[in-house]
């Protein structure tokens, strides 16, 4: 299940407290603790191609960009 698929079954089940609740109680998404969808660029927010070295934890396109303003000078 999608997350839009999830979004559009709480708006159907609004009128229903206890379906809704039971529907909560088994479908919700859970917390991640580790994986791909934990690390998240700080910059623009995408979830793929994260470079976490040095703590940087930005995208690849992001790092092209800003790659010599801090102070990379070779990084292809």
């Amino acid at each position: 299940m999608t997350a839009s698929d999830f979004k559009k079954m709480l708006k159907q089940l609004k009128g229903k407290p206890a379906k809704y609740a039971k529907f909560l109680k088994h479908n919700a998404p859970k917390k991640r603790s580790c994986g791909l969808n934990l690390k998240r660029c700080k910059i623009c927010g995408r979830r793929r191609a994260v470079i976490g070295s040095y703590g940087l934890m930005i995208c690849r396109q992001c790092f092209r960009e800003v790659a010599t303003s801090i102070g990379f000078k070779k990084y292809r």
